[in-house]
């Protein structure tokens, strides 16, 4: 089967000759601490991948450009050593580590109030900004369109919430949802045209799409950041348009990636068409995927759900937990993954460990590329 034939077969509950065997990636500093310990030096985060020989779900984006456009000027205010103070390309002013990957810290933002949204952001969000359709738009729809291509190809939800979220900071959108309740479905609204008319452009020019990826970061260790009142009464209905749009179209695989403790909204999510839950948080807000298929059942796909804290362990708790999860893998809707990227408390020869047992158990060892030759220290 080609890559595009076993994502799809799994998704949709379907015979397939394997599982496929993926990952959601590294952080940089896995990669620089691996290749310490035997990873070839040429290699970076996104091309590790390819290295290990995994599966990609997402190999392909598709569609225009549907989101903030064009993007600020990004620039340093500030050098403090090992960190600076910049302006970012959302217009947030954040403190950020140079070498280190971690949650920068928001100092400030350029979206405050409803004059600043009307001057610098609704300009930017609107879909008749040149330059938004790419110039070659009709070269890229037929490459986008050619048939019994191998590889997945997807398209960009965007995010009703999180954009706006990462635009004024947590605490502003928290007080505008009730200070100003009519400006904040504004810009849910605003956002939300935006979206679908890249869908539909794309959709309604033949282009043949494999799933849709939504983004949102809208919950924390307690749970969702916007009520579920709110949440129903702003979001759900804007979510169903656009899961309608790409149901007519074919488009049957809808996941969304949220952080933190999201079980307040899955099911509500799951309601509304946004069938797949992406990475799924287990070692930080102990989902798991084996209790979610119990209570949702094959209405719930899944990607993620390998806990971070096992890969760093050693073998033996590796096999235990891929012996565990084997049962959900052999059943369909689910491709399980490092439940967020490979931190680099995971040795390289646990990585390797993990990737050699999951391609014999999940991947029985069929159709896949020649493992790499790695000497490890």
């Amino acid at each position: 089967m080609t890559e595009r034939e076993r994502f799809l077969a799994t998704m949709n509950y379907q015979p397939r000759d394997r599982a496929p065997i993926c990952d959601f990636g590294f952080w940089t500093e896995t990669i620089d601490l691996w290749k310490q310990q035997g990873l070839p030096g040429h290699l970076d985060e996104w091309s590790a991948t390819d290295f290990f020989g995994m599966d990609r779900y997402d190999r392909v984006y598709v569609g225009v450009n549907h989101g903030l456009y064009p993007g600020f000027e990004q620039k340093v205010l500030e050098d403090l050593g090992d960190e600076v103070v910049e302006l970012t390309w959302e217009g947030t002013i954040q403190r950020r580590h140079k070498w280190m990957s971690s949650i920068p810290m928001h100092l400030g933002h350029t979206l405050v109030d409803r004059d600043s949204w009307r001057e610098h952001y609704l300009p930017r969000l609107q879909p008749d900004q040149p330059g938004r359709v790419p110039e070659d738009w009709d070269a890229k729809v037929r490459e986008w369109s050619k048939p019994d291509r191998p590889y997945c190809q997807v398209i960009g939800g965007g995010s009703l919430f999180g954009w706006i979220r990462n635009w004024m900071g947590i605490e502003n959108v928290a007080y505008c949802v009730y200070d100003d309740p009519a400006w904040f479905e504004e810009m849910v609204e605003t956002v939300f045209q935006l979206i679908y008319w890249h869908l539909e452009k794309t959709l309604s020019a033949g282009v043949p799409v494999d799933a849709c990826a939504m983004w949102e970061d809208m919950c924390y260790s307690g749970g969702p950041l916007l009520g579920v009142q709110h949440f129903k009464q702003y979001l759900v209905p804007r979510y169903r348009k656009i899961t309608d749009l790409l149901h007519r179209h074919g488009v049957k695989i809808v996941w969304l990636d949220c952080d933190g403790k999201i079980d307040a909204l899955l099911p509500l999510w799951l309601d509304c068409g946004v069938n797949c839950m992406f990475p799924i948080e287990v070692g930080t807000w102990r989902a798991d995927p084996v209790q979610w298929r119990k209570e949702y059942g094959r209405d719930l796909l899944m990607m993620g759900g390998f806990d971070k804290q096992i890969l760093a362990q050693g073998p033996e708790a590796i096999d235990a937990e891929i012996e565990r999860l084997t049962p959900l893998v052999e059943e369909g809707g689910y491709i399980p993954f490092c439940d967020h990227r490979v931190p680099p408390t995971v040795p390289l020869r646990n990585y390797v460990h993990y990737l050699k047992r999951a391609r014999k158990v999940w991947g029985k060892d069929t159709n896949l590329p020649p493992f790499p030759e790695i000497t490890l220290d």
